[in-house]
């Protein structure tokens, strides 16, 4: 049985997998710090000093009586809040590692797509013989 699984995980494809998760770990980290401290800052500048992480819907106050300065504080005080900004968050994440994707896909397709040779260009005989054919067509 150890020997089975030895064979099963040392296989390509699970070596692959193993790799690709790794990365895609990697890569969302990097996504998450891209649009939570670079894209949302400028776009809650452009939209008046807006914070989408801090953005949230009051349906019920908590034990403290509000105004909350930020999600953190509602949900500490008992409140019940939507945080949609924190899901507008997720969506410009998805939105960014699907586009990334996208064109990762694309790359490998159009590196396995095998490339169009240049047609042959008619050999001395064949350009002879369609002369020869259309001088005896015009006949």
């Amino acid at each position: 049985m150890l020997k089975e699984f030895k064979e099963f995980a040392l296989r390509g494809n699970v070596v692959d997998m193993a790799v690709g998760i790794i990365i895609g770990t990697a890569f969302g980290a990097v996504v998450a710090s891209l649009v939570g401290d670079v894209l949302m800052p400028i776009l809650g500048l452009f939209l008046g000093g807006a914070d989408f992480s801090n953005q949230f819907l009051l349906l019920k106050p908590g034990v403290a009586p509000g105004p909350y300065p930020s999600l953190a504080a509602a949900k500490q005080a008992g409140a019940v809040a939507v945080g949609y900004g924190l899901f507008i968050n997720a969506i410009v994440n998805f939105l960014i590692v699907a586009f990334a994707l996208f064109l990762a896909v694309k790359a490998m397709n159009a590196a396995r797509r095998p490339q169009r040779a240049a047609p042959a260009q008619p050999s001395r005989e064949e350009v002879l013989l369609t002369e020869i054919r259309d001088l005896l067509a015009r006949r």
